[in-house]
């Protein structure tokens, strides 16, 4: 009687997308918001009348574009990502474009939401509401804004095919930190555009 050894499979590794370095930095941003949003509950529970009514006089359309911006800017870059892992080069390049065409739209909307907000009043004086409110909401805006300048980074190194299917890993570092700040937005938004 003869026994025949099973074929050996490949057993895919397992690799964490990106860098130590971009993890580091994203597990600073998720405490620091964890911080900010325990600021906002305890806030919310000292004054949930000024939640509540300070929500009802927020632009839900502007917190909803904003969301449907981060969310598709995410996809678009995540197509880069799978773009290049097959050496679809012009593609990633054009996915990502894409997802900074998209991503640009999020500071103009929440430029064009202020200027809304200060012409009906809205501050960061008009009650404990909109100081908490501006605060976490400008800091978000100050970590899209990294992103966005991170987009452009690997763009440009895009361009001059600083990546390919082999080596990617900076281009997965971007979308490991703008999926992480579109994921702290989602958090953000039924916050005070929703369930205030």
């Amino acid at each position: 009687m003869t026994t025949t050894t099973p074929l050996a499979v490949p057993v895919p590794r397992f690799r964490i997308p990106g860098n130590k370095g971009i993890w580091a930095g994203i597990s600073c941003e998720f405490v620091e918001f964890s911080v900010l949003f325990a600021v906002y509950f305890i806030a919310r529970a000292h004054f949930p009348e000024a939640f509540h009514d300070g929500a009802q006089r927020l632009s839900v359309t502007a917190g909803t574009v904003i969301t449907l911006l981060m969310i598709t800017s995410s996809y678009f870059i995540a197509c880069s990502v799978n773009a290049i892992r097959q050496d679809q080069h012009r593609a990633a390049i054009i996915w990502l474009v894409r997802g900074l065409a998209v991503a640009l739209g999020y500071p103009l909307t929440k430029a064009l939401e202020i200027s809304w907000n200060l012409a009906n009043g809205i501050n960061g004086e008009s009650g404990i509401f909109f100081t908490v409110y501006y605060y976490l909401t400008f800091t978000h805006l100050v970590h899209a804004t990294w992103g966005i300048l991170g987009i452009l980074w690997v763009l440009a190194r895009l361009s001059f095919r600083g990546y390919s299917s082999d080596d990617h890993a900076g281009l997965e570092a971007l979308a490991c930190y703008w999926h992480a700040t579109d994921i702290i937005w989602l958090v953000i938004f039924p916050m005070f555009y929703v369930l205030a």
